[in-house]
């Protein structure tokens, strides 16, 4: 790439996230060059799916601390032809071979918590290939090959450093120790080097390059799988991820999880989402307590959402697991009768404090909560094509930078840590525990809505770990109760409450309402919340795409 090109590049990706309008053909990602590859893809003819095969790609390459191929996603499709809402499960996956906790040895002694979350006990099977292929396979319109291009280029030709890798490595630089990699992003003293500097991953433009030609047997079957295996085992504290874990993975296609809301029809991800059920129970609550008569950024509004974030966030902690090895009662969480008795337990004049969570029909008594194990990083994308197939995806290789393990120039995920913490307690088992051939519950929860003529109006979903689904029921909160543009609902200040403290969004107007949530009984606690939203939203005048301000997202359409 010529020089001059470098550095229009650079200052085209400097600027601000951008709002992009059109009839039809918009695709928003966490970056503009995976945007733009997305479009690229439409524009020769592909469809949604095609465009969201190229976006992951282009993002595993300029964005590789959030998601890649090392890692795994959610998708939901919407098909217009068939009038139907379909649920894909690529996450990652326990090895065949496990313990009965992530810090447990295979011995029994206990592991390091520090050290294991970032490590190759904690590398699941990715899921995000397969998933992507299967999927291309029924219903892309392109050639797979054709879909990596724009990622090669990128890879090859070089990338301006991004705020958001520029962050993510001025807080965990040291989890990069691939040398290659090191020398692209790290001075000599270890900083980030300056954003905008132009940067190249060589060697995951190699990697891409054979997975367009040779296809998703090379992860899975061929000697990439066994190069991942390998740097799994030979980890200080290595994993059990083995190539024959790798040939065995299998994507899910899963019934989505549809529920009312705000006289909308709101479709997201089941479990082992935990997400798409703490979404649905929060939108249903506030909207049965009324909170669309109330201002956006009051002390009432953000009091009801954040209680019935305290309930719904509960019931996830309890309930939620994968529903192939674990029951789960998922009609149950999101049952009207269930959700009424649960909005009535909140108090317009005082906060709860910490929630129980409830009884919903279906649960199991034999169960003790899930203890979480922290934060996670993650990316979500939205595309709508000429014919109307629409594609919301959320993808992960969990912590920045995952494991820390790189194999051909991308990271392996580190998505076991999304297993509790501790298998059971008094006696009773969690859920969520770690089992062979399990998928760890999530908070992802790509969604889209439809409006009352049964048209979908919005696609929707975000980063930021365990805030996921506060972040994206805030954002439709904004859309469908409040009518807000999306570009607006996205940039909202942020509240968010995990049955603890009510988190307020730092240096935001959110503050401003500490005061008097305090005085409702509330624990006020600032925090900085890098969210990742991203949508679109139809309107009178066409679809309008947005990505959140807060990190280097953009939309690209027509």
């Amino acid at each position: 790439m010529h020089v001059l090109g470098q550095l229009v590049i650079a200052v085209l990706l400097l600027l601000p996230a951008t709002v992009a309008r059109a009839d039809n053909r918009v695709v928003t990602s966490a970056h503009p060059l995976a945007s733009a590859a997305g479009k690229a893809m439409l524009d020769a003819g592909g469809n949604a799916v095609d465009a969201a095969v190229a976006v992951q790609m282009t993002l595993s390459v300029v964005e590789p601390h959030a998601s890649g191929v090392g890692g795994g996603a959610f998708l939901v499709l919407w098909d217009p032809a068939a009038g139907t809402v379909r649920a894909f499960d690529g996450v990652a996956v326990q090895p065949a071979r496990a313990t009965a906790a992530l810090t447990v040895d295979a011995d029994g002694s206990r592991l390091p918590i520090d050290r294991v979350r970032h490590s190759g006990r904690s590398v699941g099977v990715p899921g995000v290939v397969a998933m992507l292929a299967e999927l291309h396979g029924r219903e892309g319109k392109l050639p797979w090959a054709s879909l990596f291009a724009p990622a090669i280029r990128a890879a090859e030709d070089g990338f301006p450093m991004p705020r958001y890798l520029h962050h993510a490595l001025t807080a965990q630089g040291g989890r990069v120790t691939d040398p290659t990699l090191r020398a692209e992003w790290l001075d000599a003293d270890g900083r980030p080097v300056p954003v905008g500097t132009v940067v190249r991953n060589p060697e995951q433009a190699a990697t891409l390059r054979r997975l367009a030609a040779e296809g998703p047997a090379l992860f899975y079957r061929g000697d990439l799988a066994r190069a991942i295996a390998a740097a799994v085992a030979a980890d200080d504290i290595p994993g059990f991820l083995t190539a024959a874990d790798l040939a065995a993975y299998r994507p899910r296609e899963r019934d989505p999880l549809c529920a009312p809301a705000f006289g909308h029809r709101v479709c997201t991800m089941p479990p082992p989402s935990y997400g798409g059920i703490v979404t649905q129970q929060i939108l249903s609550i506030t909207d049965r307590l009324g909170i669309a008569g109330l201002a956006a950024d009051s002390p009432a509004a953000a009091h009801l959402f954040l209680e019935a974030s305290r309930l719904a966030y509960a019931d996830r902690f309890l309930h939620v697991g994968d529903p192939d090895l674990e029951p789960v009662p998922t009609a149950g969480l999101v049952d009207p009768v269930y959700l009424r008795a649960r909005a009535a337990l909140i108090r317009p004049d005082a906060s709860m404090g910490r929630a129980a969570a409830g009884e919903p029909p279906g649960r199991r008594a034999d169960i003790a909560p899930s203890q979480p194990w922290g934060e996670a990083t993650t990316s979500h994308l939205a595309i709508v094509d000429g014919d109307g197939r629409i594609v919301s995806m959320t993808t992960t290789i969990n912590l920045y930078f995952g494991s820390g393990i790189a194999v051909g120039g991308f990271f392996l995920n580190n998505a076991l840590i999304n297993f509790a913490s501790q298998p059971e307690r008094g006696g009773k088992p969690a859920v969520n525990r770690m089992a062979p051939g399990k998928r760890p519950y999530t908070s992802m929860a790509p969604t889209i809505v439809f409006a009352a003529d049964g048209r979908p109006m919005l696609a929707v979903g975000a980063a930021g770990g365990v805030r996921i689904p506060s972040y994206i029921a805030q954002a439709e909160l904004g859309i469908l109760a409040w009518k807000q543009d999306i570009a607006t609902a996205l940039a909202q200040p942020h509240w968010h409450n995990a049955n603890g403290p009510s988190e307020l969004e730092d240096d935001t107007a959110a503050l401003r309402l500490a005061e008097a949530l305090g005085a409702l009984g509330h624990e006020v606690k600032p925090a900085t919340m890098q969210s990742g939203l991203a949508g679109i939203q139809r309107t009178p005048a066409g679809w309008v795409g947005a990505a959140d301000p807060r990190r280097d997202g953009a939309a690209a359409a027509d």
